[in-house]
This record gives C-alpha cells, structure tokens and sequence, in this order.
C-alpha cells in the first residue's frame, strides 16, 4: 500500500482508481485490519491502495468528511464513487463486499 505524502498526490492520485484508507497509528481497530489488507488489495488489483495519516492530512480528513477511522474513499477518475466511512470496527469481509460493488 502506498503512503500518501502530499495534498497534490491525494489530487492525483483521485484521477486514476484508488482506494484510499485514512487511519492513524494510534487506532486499534485499524491495526486489526492490517493483517487482511494484502489481501484485499491482491483480490482488487485494478485499485491503487493509498493509506492517508488522518492525524498528518487533518484537513484533508475534515474536507472528505471522515470523522472516523478507519474509513475508505474510491474514486474513479475524480469522481468518488463510494465511502465507507465510520468509527466502528470493521471486519475484512465488511471491507471486501464494500469493495465488490466497485
């Protein structure tokens, strides 16, 4: 999974089909998803995978609404197309028929 590093890249990076994941180190429900996440991303291979730090892009979390971590944005050439956005644990099968849709 690649790292989100700047604003422009999130911008870029909205442009192709990416699943971004905003977490943040400190979350315990985010590291329990952690081990099924290469997984995920081999079954949905047409997505770039993007881990967003909420706490590093604040902003960035606050402008696309995710007040909860973890969450997941797809976008598909710069249009978002689906969240799943919320406080709550989520399992990895919860994450794939989210992801199904797409």
């Amino acid at each position: 999974m690649k790292k989100l590093e700047t604003t422009e890249q999130y911008a870029s990076y909205k442009q192709g089909e990416t699943v971004f994941l905003f977490s943040a180190d400190w979350c315990p429900d985010c590291r329990v998803i952690e081990p099924g996440l290469p997984d995920i991303e081999a079954k949905y291979a047409q997505f770039d995978f993007v881990l967003v730090d909420r706490d590093q892009f604040i902003d960035l979390a606050i402008e696309e609404g995710v007040m909860g971590i973890p969450s997941f944005l797809v976008y598909k050439k710069g249009e978002r197309v689906g969240d799943y956005i919320g406080k709550e644990r989520k399992t990895i099968e919860q994450i794939d028929t989210f992801l199904s849709q797409f």
